[in-house]
């Protein structure tokens, strides 16, 4: 069972329990959440850092337990069956990665049957796992706080689309806002008479709803579920954008027009084939897209952002304490990755105060990419040394971190890549540096090199290994070493050392200091 007959537990529904205890802590220990919804049932176990949590494990199964119900009121049958057996599954894959008990929450399609109450006893009876139903105006608080976990201090408008409903949240300053939740899912929509007109007119209907319910939302729109991404994934593929990750992706309002426009030129199978999208999903994403274009109509966004991170994410956001919410989720999970994977746990701090001199005047928002990139520059080192510098720019890329924009996967790449290689040319990522512009890509080398050089003077957290000066308007870069550095100031660190006067275009001077 779940736990939930424990009556400290109880306080805790829909949860089962608090996750975390110290407020300080950086470890999360496995958790297991699923998400019931409308389409999809979906498992998903989060280990790692507990402010930038990783997918430990990932299962989806399409169930389609809203599939049929405008006209019958119930459960669709054969997902109803598809769904136990997925759940059962589920709960012995957590048993046996150590994730039990599990927190399963049920969305629009079961909070609407006639034959929701059963299921979930059915369920009961069956897996063992009790089911928590949601309503509109919780599911929308849930997604919006797996928005705030990938982007803490966010603000805007969360619309998160299943199978049966949508979701809108506001954001502002880290805080959920007002809620409003309508049957404009998908799924739903296919009941609707009257083809396209009738479509458009219960979604035009709907949406002035609840535009008068949440007033102007002009600000950003972040898009929740799986036929946004679908979406967004047909975007990249109309663009030729070469960064496949879809957190974080930003598309504009005339964006969404063009793909909208693409869409209808293409059969299913054509995008699917592009996009990797399964059929079930594809299946639903013209109904979606007549959706989408009318949000964007209706609230008139300035930016569109795509979000990986929902109601499961929410799911864990729920029970962090503040002092755990506030931290950044980038910098915790790089300091995760140096105790996890560095040789020399605690230097990637030092080698930032180190190179600090080299970017006095950054802003803070490439200050927090310097201090990531310091954490994990030795993270990749089991590499083979001549892929290493791509590992790592693959990782830093495409790796599950939030807080990033597409932007500054590119930058943190090519720093780390620089942290391993002189040259970044003739690689297979060639593409992707033109996501940032040359000054950019020119700072990603001199953090790089800078961090290749500072990594020679590999010496213990209580010995002083001198400083980096750097004098910009003279074009000068003292290294002023100490009587415990000095000795490692060999060959290779002096050519690591040229490398990185090079890319400043700087003269070198070099200074051992007394006692």
């Amino acid at each position: 069972m779940d736990g939930s007959e424990n009556p400290e537990a109880k306080r805790w529904e829909p949860f089962g329990r608090p996750l975390f205890d110290d407020p300080s802590a950086h470890a999360l220990k496995r958790v297991g959440v699923v998400d019931v919804g409308s389409n999809s049932v979906r498992l998903v176990v989060f280990d790692g850092a507990a402010r930038s949590p990783a997918y430990f494990y990932n299962e989806k199964i399409m169930c389609a337990l809203g599939a049929g119900m405008g006209s019958t009121g119930r459960l669709n049958p054969e997902g109803r069956v598809r769904a136990v057996k997925a759940l059962l599954r589920f709960q012995h894959l957590s048993r046996a990665m150590g994730a039990s008990p599990l927190s399963v929450v049920a969305t629009a399609a079961v909070r609407d049957a006639e034959d929701g109450a059963a299921f979930c006893e059915e369920v009961e009876r069956e897996t063992g796992l009790r089911l928590w139903v949601i309503d509109g105006r919780e599911e929308a608080r849930l997604s919006a706080q797996g928005v705030l976990l990938g982007w803490p201090g966010s603000y805007g408008l969360v619309c998160d689309i299943g199978g049966s409903s949508m979701e809108l949240a506001e954001i502002d300053g880290g805080h959920v806002g007002r809620r409003i939740s309508a049957p404009l899912g998908p799924l739903k929509l296919r009941d609707v008479k009257g083809g396209i007109k009738g479509r458009k007119a219960v979604i035009t209907e709907t949406l002035d709803t609840m535009k008068r319910a949440l007033g102007p939302q002009r600000n950003r729109l972040f898009l929740v579920g799986g036929s946004w991404r679908a979406f967004a994934k047909i975007d990249m593929a109309r663009r030729s954008y070469p960064l496949h990750v879809l957190h974080e992706y930003r598309m504009t309002p005339k964006a969404v027009r063009e793909t909208a426009k693409f869409i209808k030129k293409k059969t299913a199978e054509e995008l699917r084939l592009v996009t990797g999208v399964s059929s079930s999903r594809m299946d639903l994403v013209p109904n979606a897209t007549e959706v989408l274009r009318a949000v964007v109509k209706a609230f008139k966004p300035h930016d569109i952002a795509v979000s990986s991170y929902g109601i499961r994410e929410g799911l864990l956001y729920e029970q962090m304490p503040q002092q755990l919410r506030d931290r950044d989720p980038l910098i915790e999970a790089c300091r995760f990755a140096e105790a996890k994977d560095a040789r020399v746990p605690g230097f990637g701090k030092l080698l930032f105060e180190y190179i600090q001199p080299l970017f006095k005047s950054v802003r803070p928002e490439r200050r927090r990419l310097i201090k990531a990139a310091c954490l994990l520059h030795d993270v990749s080192w089991r590499a083979h040394p001549d892929y290493r510098a791509e590992v790592c720019f693959d990782n830093a890329t495409r790796a599950n971190l939030g807080g990033l924009r597409h932007s500054d996967r590119v930058f943190l790449g090519l720093a780390l890549m620089h942290r391993y290689s002189n040259n970044r040319e003739g690689t297979r990522f060639d593409q992707l540096y033109e996501l940032i512009p040359e000054a950019d890509q020119l700072q990603a080398e001199i953090l790089g090199k800078a961090m290749r050089f500072g990594a020679m003077l590999w010496l213990t957290e209580d010995e002083y290994p001198g400083e980096l000066r750097w004098f910009p308007k003279k074009k000068h870069l003292e290294l002023r070493l100490s009587p415990y550095s000095a000795p490692l100031f060999g060959e290779v660190a002096e050519a690591r050392l040229a490398s990185l006067a090079s890319s400043l275009e700087a003269q070198i001077s070099v200074k051992v200091l007394n006692g």
